[in-house]
Formats: C-alpha cells, sequence, structure tokens
C-alpha cells in the first residue's frame, strides 16, 4: 500500500487557469496541476532554489524536482503541439497567510509568512498526515 500523498502548500492561485494558441485551433487539452503551477512559479519566475522551493510547499526537495519536471514537459507539449494548457486541481492546500507573503524573500529569511504554520501542519509535521483543509480535486 502506497504511503499518503502529503498536501503541497500553495501561495498563490494563477490569475488566469486556461492558456491556449491565438491562431487556429488547438488540438488538444495539457492539464496542469495546481502545485506544478506553484513549483514553476517559485523556481523560474521568483528564481527560488528547488530547496527553497520545497521549504515554501512543505514537501521533499527530491518531490519538487519530480513535480517541476512534469511541469516543464507540460508547459513544452503546450507549446510545442499548439495544445490549450488548463490549471486546475491537484493535492494542494492554499497557505492562509498568501495575501501577506513576501514571496521568494519569504523562505529565505524564515518569516513563516510563506508556510501554512497552522496548528494541523505543526503537529502532522512528521506523520505526513494529510491537512484538513487539503483540496484533492
Amino acid at each position: 500500500m502506497p504511503r499518503p500523498k502529503k498536501c503541497r502548500r500553495i501561495c498563490v492561485l494563477p490569475a488566469r487557469a486556461v492558456f491556449g494558441p491565438l491562431e487556429g485551433g488547438s488540438t488538444g487539452t495539457v492539464e496542469m496541476a495546481l502545485e506544478e503551477y506553484e513549483a514553476i512559479r517559485l523556481i523560474d519566475r521568483l528564481g527560488c532554489t528547488q530547496e527553497e522551493c520545497a521549504a515554501q510547499m512543505g514537501v521533499a526537495r527530491s518531490t519538487v524536482q519530480q513535480i517541476y519536471d512534469v511541469a516543464r514537459g507540460k508547459l513544452a507539449l503546450a507549446l510545442v503541439e499548439g495544445r490549450q494548457l488548463c490549471i486546475r486541481g491537484g493535492h494542494y492546500t492554499l497557505c492562509p497567510g498568501a495575501a501577506d507573503c513576501a514571496g521568494r524573500d519569504c523562505a529565505r529569511r524564515g518569516c513563516g509568512r510563506g508556510r501554512c504554520g497552522c496548528r494541523t501542519c505543526r503537529e502532522n509535521k512528521t506523520g505526513g498526515n494529510r491537512h484538513e483543509d487539503c483540496s484533492d480535486l
């Protein structure tokens, strides 16, 4: 029996959830999970290292590497083949301090704003239990 998946913490929901080619019709759809979007945002947009990204998302660095690799593959598929990209679903929890998050510097300073910090997460830190507010869409 596989180990239960940990919720990935995300700080920002995408402003737009669907992207696609302007010319001609799209030849299909590529679905990207919200935690994949968050990994792209943190690493490529904010310049975080995989370790900083892992701390912000509350998962291991190897998990971030896997999420990031899958996300990059999906972006490439959408761009090269002219497919529509839809960002939705996944296994995540939205950070309650997201509105005050300081972005990249948050994880570096250790201020905790980019981290959930709720009592449930602190208590289950080592157990791999699901967060009670985890979205599994």
